[in-house]
């Protein structure tokens, strides 16, 4: 079965923009909602998407928006959040009460097949509030009754406007030397555009459903090693300071504080104590060949 319609519940931003260009591409019609129509600005020109203004977390916007669609692909996540047990508020409210909402509505409008993001590393015991809610959201989903759901744990998502190597890219504009904490903390960087096709590829693929798939790039690295690419690649490269844990958790709680958000906190330095490279225990999507880093990187971080 072709699906036709598909609602992209967090459509708009940095992976969910690529997704929705590779779904019209195929020639589908893709529904987007967002609280406030300038964050999708850019999904306008694509002549199968619609933007509209709605709060995917309001019963009554789904109860509209669902019978449009025919497939769901859920990408709704947050990385910070106040502390929590066993997860703070904010994850609780993105990645647990979400996933409940979401299945309830498809099981009322009759609507089986989803796609939802996870998170590599994502596990009951994990070693951050955000790893344990994103596997407390997988598990509900996956065993709601009737869905027919398919998950993507992605490591750490590049390509032009990530937040990821951009980030680190503009520190060492700035910084004469870089202090990093979870230095030798493991990656295993994904592109944006392998991200999107594994989802597209999936979408109509019955031997996919059921499956937690892993995407992965072809590489590993530590994050020291990403930071000094970064840098090199934008032309900033400074010298790392890899940190001890005390200081390394005491420079993230300064960064929660940062003004205008956080650029990091203390659960995403404890997300890092589990390497975020592939397990072994998933597979990898059919004819998966992923794009190297160095392919793509110096082009968008050059400018």
């Amino acid at each position: 079965m072709r699906h036709e319609s598909i609602l992209l519940i967090g459509g708009s931003g940095f992976i969910g923009s690529r997704i929705a260009a590779r779904l019209a591409a195929d020639g589908r019609r893709v529904i987007v909602p967002t609280r406030r129509l300038a964050r999708a600005k850019q999904l306008s020109v694509l002549p199968t998407v619609r933007v509209v203004e709605a709060d995917i977390f309001d019963e009554r916007e789904l109860d509209r928006l669902l019978p449009q669609a025919d497939a769901v692909i859920n990408l709704v996540g947050v990385l910070h959040s106040r502390p929590g047990h066993p997860w703070g508020p904010a994850f609780e409210h993105a990645h647990v009460a979400l996933l409940r909402l979401l299945a309830r509505m498809c099981a009322r409008h009759h609507r089986t097949r989803v796609l939802h993001m996870s998170a590599l590393g994502a596990s009951a015991g994990g070693p951050s509030m955000y790893l344990r809610s994103k596997a407390a959201g997988e598990q509900i989903i996956r065993e709601a009754p009737g869905l027919q759901v398919t998950a993507f744990r992605p490591s750490v998502v590049f390509g032009p406007g990530d937040s990821f190597l951009n980030l680190f890219a503009k520190l060492q504009a700035l910084a004469p030397v870089m202090p990093l904490g979870g230095a030798d903390a493991s990656f295993q960087p994904v592109y944006v555009g392998d991200v999107a096709r594994a989802f597209a590829d999936a979408l109509d693929d019955p031997a996919s459903v059921g499956q937690v798939f892993e995407l992965v790039g072809p590489r590993v690295y530590t994050l020291r090693e990403l930071v000094r690419l970064a840098g090199t690649y934008s032309g900033h490269r400074r010298m790392v300071i890899p940190l001890p844990a005390a200081a390394a958790r005491l420079q993230a709680l300064m960064l929660e504080w940062m003004p205008g958000g956080p650029l990091m906190s203390r659960d995403n330095l404890d997300s890092m104590k589990a390497d975020n490279v592939a397990s072994g225990r998933h597979p990898l999507p059919p004819h998966w060949a992923p794009t190297p880093l160095e392919a793509v990187a110096p082009d968008y971080l050059r400018g």
